[in-house]
């Protein structure tokens, strides 16, 4: 596939999703850049933005299976990956899957959970499979964690620890929609009875798997020079520099913006990375990764506040 045609493609995948989410055009870029690069995405959202529906309607678009795993607090790591069972007829143990076993996964609200069933996402996150009494089972290269969180709630959560904030790509904030996308959306969703689906909005599927794994493949060609490359560095090594940071970014997450980099590039029909590309992506792909200092935190600053600030504040290459 020409990285011309990622462009067109990605263009179908946004008019899909487009028929049952109305706003959200920057939440379904992100998904798209996550996809294209391998990598997960975090949703942070108040209730009621359509996250799950997003979800869904992004996996109906891109022909993939989807699963969903409502994180509770008595949610077991066995629950999530499955478990071997003996089978009294054939006297062998036999794999039970679990949820995990899918290409797009939904973990809604996974701060609902404790730390120990979080983790049970880990490998399969970073090395697409798991392992189940010793045993090692691969997960679909295309496999996604689409996960969301609720910023209102705090009784019954469990903050991700770092390593599992570090395995997302990117975390995105939610905001309500503006007043015109709110009266389409009322119109629209508020005429019908019943739960709004991805199959009862019409989204159908834009893309074939060899396709989306053509397209993925066809981001490989898009080129990243020393330039760039030496511009994230320079960003990820001032979130460890700046004293309003207790702890900064790791290379794994200079890494990541690089790919996402790349991604992005691609998506907008370019075969070559350019400053806007890690300017439009750092903070999603970074605020997750930092932990503001105590003294930055009683003064009242944000994460995001700060790490705009060192985007502005970092000359980029011309």
């Amino acid at each position: 596939m020409d990285i011309n045609e990622i462009s067109q493609l990605a263009g179908r995948i946004r008019h899909e999703v487009g028929k049952a989410i109305i706003g959200q055009d920057e939440t379904v870029d992100l998904m798209l850049v996550s996809l294209f690069s391998s990598g997960h995405i975090l949703l942070e959202g108040p209730p009621g933005t359509a996250k799950t529906l997003l979800a869904q309607s992004f996996s109906a678009a891109i022909s993939l299976d989807f699963g969903r795993i409502q994180f509770t607090p008595d949610l077991m790591p066995g629950d999530v990956l499955g478990t071997n069972l003996f089978n009294f007829q054939t006297n062998e143990f036999a794999l039970t899957k679990g949820p995990i076993f899918t290409d797009i996964l939904l973990a809604d609200e996974i701060n609902r959970t404790p730390p120990k069933t979080q983790a049970a996402l880990l490998e399969a996150m970073q090395e697409r499979k798991v392992t189940i009494d010793g045993g090692n089972h691969r997960l679909n290269d295309r496999f996604m964690v689409i996960a969301t969180q609720n910023p209102i709630e705090q009784q019954g959560t469990y903050p991700l620890p770092e390593a599992q904030l570090d395995r997302f790509l990117f975390k995105h904030v939610l905001a309500y929609p503006d007043r015109d996308q709110e009266i389409a959306i009322v119109g629209g969703h508020g005429r019908r009875t019943g739960m709004a689906t991805a199959a009862r909005l019409g989204v159908e599927a834009a893309v074939t798997g060899p396709q989306l794994d053509a397209a993925v493949e066809a981001v490989s060609a898009a080129r990243i020079n020393d330039d760039i490359v030496a511009y994230i560095v320079d960003i990820i090594r001032a979130t460890r520099e700046t004293p309003s940071f207790e702890a900064g970014a790791s290379p794994r997450a200079a890494a990541a913006l690089a790919a996402a980099a790349r991604a992005r590039a691609a998506l907008e029909g370019r075969d070559f990375v350019i400053p806007d590309d890690v300017k439009a992506l750092a903070l999603p792909a970074l605020r997750h990764r930092v932990l503001l200092s105590p003294a930055a935190e009683i003064e009242g600053r944000t994460a995001d506040e700060t790490l705009l600030a060192i985007i502005e504040q970092t000359a980029a290459p011309r």
